[in-house]
């Protein structure tokens, strides 16, 4: 992500976003973790506050847990001592380095034009047979929310297509209801995939 917008909103607002402690891990992420053999090195696009993170850990894989906003990285290492570091997805470099890439609500702040650059290189930071997981806000174009926040809005067929481009085998996905943090209802789409 390198909307500035988007980003200033996250480093503004971070406090907010990380402040509540109960505030569980994804109900998609055990599952996730479940396909993993045990100690997998795992690498976390947009931790954000770090409840994912936590769980990850405490599950005994090994972490790479990163954010795009300085902010985001602080609160994650000061609530739950992770190791975060700041990381904007078009930065990613790494080959073949990890097991799984998790990325929980935050590719939905790319552009179209950016998306499918990020999704090779999430492949390429992968090992052969590794994992992915990433959910999106349905929609019909790129646009902004009522916080301003840039979200690509992508269609299921055009979602699909973009990963199968990518090099990606989708194992499994599933469509659900949601309310954006904005207010809005939206549909999501949550995808698990996988590098052949």
């Amino acid at each position: 992500m390198s909307d500035p917008a988007t980003l200033a909103f996250y480093q503004e607002q971070a406090p907010r976003y990380t402040l509540s402690f109960a505030q569980g891990p994804s109900r998609h992420l055990d599952a996730f973790l479940d396909r993993l053999k045990p100690g997998a090195r795992i690498l976390e696009l947009g931790c954000g506050g770090g409840r994912d993170s936590a769980r990850i850990q405490e599950r005994g894989f090994d972490l790479d847990a990163t954010d795009g906003v300085a902010a985001m990285v602080a609160k994650a290492n000061e609530r739950f001592d992770v190791g975060a570091r700041l990381l904007r997805f078009d930065q990613l470099r790494a080959r073949a380095a990890y097991d799984a890439v998790w990325a929980h609500a935050c590719l939905l702040h790319l552009s179209r034009k950016d998306l499918p650059g990020v999704l090779r290189a999430i492949h390429a930071a992968l090992r052969p047979g590794g994992w992915h997981f990433a959910n999106y806000k349905l929609g019909d174009g790129e646009g902004r929310d009522l916080l301003g926040r840039l979200h690509n809005f992508p269609s299921t067929d055009w979602l699909v297509k973009t990963y199968r481009e990518a090099g990606f085998e989708i194992v499994e996905s599933e469509t659900y209801p949601g309310k954006a943090a904005d207010g809005t209802q939206r549909d999501w789409m949550a995808l698990t995939l996988r590098k052949p």
